[in-house]
């Protein structure tokens, strides 16, 4: 058997690669970032300032050093999936989530300036299943 190149067995057949494993579902995802914020509970991250007051564009690329965003951004196996960034809008793309559950996540209103890990993971977990905070669900039928 001769050893050839990719390239060249681009010349002699058609090459498709397989994917090794079937993509992430959203729950998933949502899991795989709630475990590396878990990894270190007592870290100190950085919430985001304002989000449900930024336009939309605006929000959209929001973002932090050393929020739960970059931590999400920092794991390699999301980024192979297709999390291309640690702004606000990517996250909510990638997550599938809504700007409600990722308000509850990131938002500095409900912690102040920094937050533990583990309570951002607890908000990730919250969102797997859909559910938020009483005070959230009134502002999401108010506005």
């Amino acid at each position: 058997m001769k050893h050839q190149t990719i390239d060249q067995l681009h010349d002699i057949a058609e090459v498709h690669f397989e994917p090794t494993h079937a993509p992430m579902t959203r729950t998933q995802r949502l899991e795989r970032w709630a475990e590396l914020l878990e990894q270190n509970p007592d870290r100190r991250l950085g919430a985001l300032s304002g989000t449900e007051y930024q336009p939309v564009v605006l929000r959209g690329t929001m973002r932090g050093n050393g929020s739960p965003l970059s931590v999400a951004f920092d794991d390699p196996l999301l980024r192979a999936e297709g999390l291309k960034d640690d702004t606000y809008g990517e996250a909510k793309r990638f997550f599938e989530v809504t700007d409600w559950q990722l308000h509850e996540i990131v938002c500095h209103c409900h912690v102040g300036a920094t937050m533990q890990a583990s309570r951002a993971a607890r908000c990730v977990r919250a969102a797997i299943g859909g559910r938020f905070n009483i005070l959230a669900r009134l502002r999401a039928m108010f506005l």
